[in-house]
């Protein structure tokens, strides 16, 4: 089988679509009616295109490199205060959450090594003195 015909058909049928693309894009919708016609009743006219300066502008508010307008300025200001503020909170709340688990474990500790004390102090006893009671930390 030849490959030049179903290349030639495949190129037809491409410039053929290309064709009809192009003249598809031109065409506009027209809602008003032709010279000498009124419009039906009921049928309000409604601008379908905006101007080509008017969509850009649509699209995208200002360039990469153009100034940013003032409350653009303003928006982001508050949204990275905003930022802050929920970051300093969040490491606060961490740092807060740290310091009362190292206090009760030291609390914890503490009262682990006052126990052994007491402990040893009344294994070792032997009666014939009396306890040193200002040795003793306070209970």
């Amino acid at each position: 089988m030849s490959w030049r015909p179903v290349i030639l058909l495949s190129l037809l049928m491409a410039m053929v679509l290309l064709c009809m693309l192009q003249e598809g894009t031109s065409a506009s919708v027209g809602s008003r009616p032709a010279a000498g016609e009124e419009a039906p009743e009921g049928v309000k006219e409604k601008k379908i295109f905006m101007q080509e300066s008017d969509a850009s502008n649509f699209l995208k508010r200002r360039g990469k490199r153009s100034p940013k307008s003032q409350d653009e300025v303003n928006a982001e200001n508050r949204q990275k205060l905003r930022d802050d503020e929920l970051r300093r909170e969040y490491y606060e709340e961490q740092r807060n959450e740290f310091e009362n688990f190292v206090e009760e474990q030291r609390d914890e500790q503490e009262e682990r090594t006052r126990e052994a004390v007491e402990q040893w102090r009344q294994w070792h006893y032997d009666g014939l003195y009396p306890p040193y009671l200002y040795n003793r930390h306070p209970i």
